[in-house]
């Protein structure tokens, strides 16, 4: 599994349509094959400041994802205008929060 996670950051200015546009792409990539979970957060509304957290079956799910054509359009639609550190990671070994 990978976890894709990090922060967005967009203009406050721009919040409203933002917000909209994400949650638009979060319905349909939550239907996509190998998506686990899509999940953003607005963690910061006066510095624009959204949490993403993302899971994956694998990187043919995620990148399937980046290449779909609502994907795409949501990228050049906010290129320029959103910036981000969205790291992702390899989960080989998964268990409960309390287990060692």
């Amino acid at each position: 599994m990978l976890i894709v996670t990090g922060y967005m950051h967009v203009d406050p200015a721009d919040l409203a349509e933002f917000t909209g546009d994400l949650a638009s792409l979060a319905v349909a990539t939550r239907q996509r094959a190998g998506n686990v979970s899509y999940d953003a957060a607005l963690d910061d509304a006066k510095a624009g400041r959204w949490l993403i957290a993302e899971q994956w079956a694998d990187q043919a799910a995620l990148i399937a994802h980046l290449e779909a054509e609502d994907t795409a359009a949501f990228i050049a639609k906010w290129r320029g205008r959103m910036q981000g550190d969205i790291r992702k990671y390899d989960a080989s070994n998964e268990r409960g929060l309390a287990e060692d």
